[in-house]
């Protein structure tokens, strides 16, 4: 029978308050809440305007509830700016890629995640002492998202329309997940997921929603990566703008982040400091000088190439899970299009 929290669920992903949806489905409120407390059906013109508009085919509504994200455990950035409704969708996008997780994971053995849970210290050593373990120590990180995913962390993406959503992370059945804004720039993506990795590896036991926890893992994410000791060996004395703009894709960070690093470890004047900062600030966010072509995921680039390979493509893997294969390639970095042409690359490998 039809599963009244799978159509809440597609209500979250459209972003529609339980109103909202009642009138999009062209029915009284009333008709929705008599199906929810299971008093009535949902008349089958209503399931027919709900498929048309949301993308999802009706045996979706007829699985399982759904598992989200549990909020106790979910980090939000910009939280007080953030929209319930923008939460919601993701959230809903959280509870779909575990669906897709699920059923990758009876397939394949993916890298069990290798993080370490660092509690009593400051960021920074946090930080530094992660890259140790991880056996990286103060280089450059070329490609956060591979970095990550070798290390078993579970990388999504969103195509949230939210500036307020940057990313958010969790734990799950002991795997940790990260869900990155593929609107944002390739700079701030990579700070973002160093700042998830920081919630991550500090807050696993203390929650993310203490007051100084969103502090934290921005610091842990700039010693990670910018290692002081690396900047301080690069640079003696920043006295232009430029010279950062030169820089900065040596550690793959926004001017702006590297602006704060150099001032925080005494190599640029407070004067230049501020004037660097009220220039970049009146180019705007999103106008990135000297910006880096976009990351995206190696594991599922290569698991979704296995499975062209067998004759599954992510339009089949999107049947066999009811759900529309656009929500599915945007959780993946929208990378379903190189599968299968020339771009694609070699046989899956579990790293």
């Amino acid at each position: 029978m039809l599963n009244p929290e799978r159509i809440d669920f597609v209500r979250r992903r459209l972003g529609l308050t339980k109103i909202g949806l009642a009138s999009s489905l062209e029915v009284d409120r009333k008709v929705l809440q008599r199906f929810e407390t299971g008093k009535a059906d949902l008349p089958a013109a209503c399931v027919r305007r709900l498929c048309d508009l949301s993308g999802y085919p009706v045996e979706f509504f007829y699985k399982g509830t759904p598992v989200y994200p549990n909020p106790a455990g979910v980090s939000f950035r910009s939280l007080k700016s953030l929209t319930a409704a923008s939460r919601d969708a993701a959230m809903a996008a959280g509870a779909l890629a575990f669906e897709f997780d699920d059923w990758i994971s009876a397939k394949y053995d993916l890298p069990i995640h290798s993080l370490v849970q660092v509690e009593s210290s400051t960021p920074a050593a946090a930080a530094l002492y992660l890259r140790a373990k991880w056996g990286i120590g103060e280089r450059p990180i070329g490609n956060m998202i591979n970095l990550l995913e070798a290390h078993g962390v579970r990388v999504f993406s969103l195509a949230e329309e939210t500036r307020h959503l940057d990313a958010y992370s969790l734990w799950r059945d002991d795997k940790p997940y990260i869900f990155l804004n593929t609107l944002k720039t390739t700079e701030r993506s990579r700070m973002d997921a160093a700042h998830e990795l920081g919630h991550l590896v500090m807050h696993r036991h203390t929650g993310s929603s203490h007051i100084n926890a969103e502090d934290e893992a921005q610091a842990f994410a700039s010693a990670f990566m910018m290692p002081p000791n690396d900047l301080k060996a690069e640079f003696q004395w920043v006295r232009s703008l430029n010279e950062l703009i030169e820089k900065k894709r040596r550690w793959g960070v926004s001017v702006a982040a590297l602006n704060y690093a150099v001032h925080k470890i005494g190599r640029i004047s407070d004067w230049n400091y501020r004037g660097n900062y009220m220039a970049l600030a009146k180019a705007g966010r999103e106008n990135e000088p000297n910006p880096m072509p976009p990351e995206t995921s190696q594991v599922w680039t290569k698991i979704l190439t296995d499975l062209w390979r067998q004759g599954i493509t992510l339009s089949r893997v999107a049947k066999l899970l009811s759900v529309p294969e656009k929500e599915l390639n945007d959780l993946l970095f929208g990378i379903a299009s190189a599968v299968g042409g020339k771009s694609a690359p070699g046989a899956l490998r579990v790293v």
